[in-house]
């Protein structure tokens, strides 16, 4: 069970590294514009990613950022947006790397953004939300850069196991 979310850890800073490659080719009136996505652009596509891992990982760990509202804009600037990712998702594979099947296995009890209930859960179907989450909202801006004419990267799990990155886990 580690091994299988060291792997998802990784996958996800590799698929986001490679969502946000494609972000910067664009013009910035496509970058923001409302491409009529559930978060309106790729803008706001990608704070919601971030804004859902902050909260996610503020209820796995209890420490750090965990924005009030699920559709926050944390960051304007797309260069921003992107440093605050590249330290999320390494903040995600130390927490990751770190668990063991005792804590996976484990309880866990937080209170919701949408309607403040307090909810205690099993760790493993919570951290599987995380990462599918992730993979959901990335289907949309791989829809949303299509959308706009441009070429969107593969997010292919296979794909990335068989990277450098991902033989490891293949």
């Amino acid at each position: 069970m580690e091994q299988h979310f060291r792997m998802f850890a990784a996958y996800n800073r590799w698929a986001n590294e490679r969502l946000y490659a494609a972000a910067a080719d664009l013009e910035n009136d496509e970058y923001r514009r409302d491409m009529r996505a559930f978060f309106s652009s790729l803008h706001g596509t990608l704070n919601h990613l971030l804004v859902t891992d902050r909260i996610w990982l503020y209820r796995f760990t209890g420490e750090g950022e965990a924005p009030k509202a699920l559709d926050a804009i944390l960051f304007h600037m797309l260069e921003d947006l992107k440093a605050a990712r590249v330290k999320e998702d390494a903040r995600i594979i130390d927490w990751v790397n770190r668990l063991d099947n005792a804590a996976i296995s484990g309880r866990f009890t937080y209170t919701t953004v949408s309607d403040m209930r307090t909810i205690s859960q099993r760790l493993a179907p919570a951290l599987a939300h995380l990462f599918n989450h992730q993979t959901h909202h990335r289907g949309q801006a791989h829809a949303i850069l299509t959308a706009l004419g441009k070429s969107a990267p593969s997010f292919d799990l296979i794909q990335f196991q068989r990277t450098e990155e991902g033989r490891p886990f293949s």
